[in-house]
């Protein structure tokens, strides 16, 4: 981060660049990819001066203009994978896991495999790049205290890691409502520039929501809350390279005559923001189903893996 070249800006001085690095604006690049609303907002200044930063902030990061597919295509080479640890699982998600960048959205039923999944990531992200990992650190949000350190020594101790080292780089926060849900996240886009993170986990998304807005009433301001902490989780992905999982729950739609009624939370806005949707569900003999509903590149399908004391496996 180089506070000399914000507080450079127009229209920033030290007493606003102060505000913005309190808020989680530590660079160009994410003030460039801010609203003009949400920085007047937390530096407490006017929409038209926030716009000017904005614009000064995008033309000092280099983006808002076009390129071609070639030059984006090489760009993508950078982004990292988590793989899954189940061959029949990666081989779903493009033969490679999890990708940075990206919100990968977990629904399903309890028991489904949900937290399983995202604790198995929290140690494969440790791992080395060429044995599937992105060799980074963990944050967790936990908000239904589902995380269990005991699991992760499991996996860890599977994969014949050091348990101790793979829990000292998992960093773990209960939140207790929903607006401790959203400061968590910018907690962590400040906590990041120390801990060199690569995947955020966030079990579950919609449990506080779902509980704190009930009624038709509530519904818009929910979805529009819920909507600024979908793009605050993707902006991190995009800042730090980083993976993103979120856990969902599901509700039944009673007037589903067929085909599966269930359904996950959150409405369109959870369903447009996420980059990867997978819906899980159990089979017989410990076996999950993991069934890829949306993907901007793949195309749908499903892959069965277990979920066993060691972990994800096929």
């Amino acid at each position: 981060m180089d506070k000399t070249k914000i507080s450079e800006l127009p229209g920033v001085g030290p007493a606003i660049a102060e505000k913005l690095d309190e808020a989680g604006f530590f660079d160009m690049m994410s003030i460039a990819v801010t609203s003009p609303r949400e920085l007047a907002d937390v530096a407490e200044i006017g929409e038209s001066t926030a716009s000017k930063i904005i614009n000064a902030a995008r033309k000092a990061a280099d983006i808002g203009s076009f390129e071609t597919g070639a030059a984006l295509l090489e760009r993508r080479a950078n982004i990292g994978h988590i793989s899954t640890g189940s061959k029949n699982f990666n081989e779903l998600l493009g033969g490679i896991g999890f990708e940075s960048q990206a919100i990968i959205e977990l629904f399903g039923e309890f028991g489904s495999g949900k937290t399983q999944i995202a604790e198995q990531m929290c140690v494969n992200a440790q791992l080395p790049k060429e044995q599937g990992g992105l060799d980074g650190n963990v944050f967790y949000i936990d908000t239904e205290n589902t995380f269990r350190p005991e699991r992760i020594k499991q996996m860890a101790e599977a994969l014949e890691l050091d348990s101790e080292e793979v829990l000292k780089k998992i960093n773990v926060a209960r939140a207790y409502n929903s607006s401790h849900q959203m400061l968590l996240v910018e907690k962590v886009m400040e906590l990041s520039k120390e801990h060199q993170a690569r995947l955020l986990v966030v079990d579950s998304l919609t449990s506080h929501f779902r509980a704190e807005y009930i009624g038709r009433g509530a519904l818009a301001d929910r979805q529009q809350k819920l909507n600024k902490h979908m793009h605050d989780l993707l902006r991190w992905g995009d800042l730090n390279n980083g993976v993103v999982i979120v856990t969902n729950q599901v509700s039944s739609k009673p007037d589903a005559f067929f085909g599966d009624p269930t359904r996950p939370i959150g409405g369109h806005i959870v369903g447009h923001t996420a980059t990867f949707r997978l819906y899980l569900r159990k089979s017989k003999g410990g076996k999950r189903i993991a069934r890829l509903i949306d993907s901007p590149h793949l195309p749908e399908g499903e892959a069965v893996f277990s979920v066993s004391e060691k972990g994800i496996r096929d």
